[in-house]
């Protein structure tokens, strides 16, 4: 069980990993060794409450597959160990990010000054557009 808050807590069960060699330069050995660490976890089984699932669909965006699954690579380290240490570290910051509620918005009004100012700049607009018009004698 990987602790995530005091009160979220992921089951590792839930968590799969695919090793995948790693791309670009790096000699001989790149061609050996699968050292990237594909992290995927379905959302859907997890026990995350709803808000901090949907939270977390909005938050990982791209990575989120259309089956609910969710899935990080790991490609910085050169071992698969480090990159498989790195992909959970990245889940549960992610996972922690979603668990807090965004603030509410308080409704405020604008300063005085500021409603001054707007209704100075309206007036001014407004005689520069006067001032441009023709006026005719009759």
């Amino acid at each position: 069980m990987l602790k995530v808050t005091d009160q979220i807590t992921l089951d590792e069960s839930l968590i799969e990993f695919q090793f995948i060699r790693s791309g670009g330069p790096g000699g001989q050995n790149v061609n050996k060794v699968a050292t990237t660490a594909q992290l995927r976890f379905n959302l859907e089984s997890a026990a995350l409450p709803p808000e901090v699932r949907q939270r977390l669909i909005r938050l990982a965006g791209k990575r989120v597959s259309q089956e609910g699954i969710l899935i990080l690579t790991g490609r910085r380290f050169r071992t698969q160990e480090r990159n498989r240490e790195d992909v959970i570290d990245r889940l549960l910051r992610l996972v922690r990010q979603a668990a807090v509620p965004p603030r509410k918005r308080r409704a405020t009004k604008p300063s005085a000054s500021s409603v001054r100012k707007r209704l100075e700049h309206k007036r001014h607009t407004a005689s520069k557009k006067r001032e441009r018009k023709d006026q005719f004698d009759d």
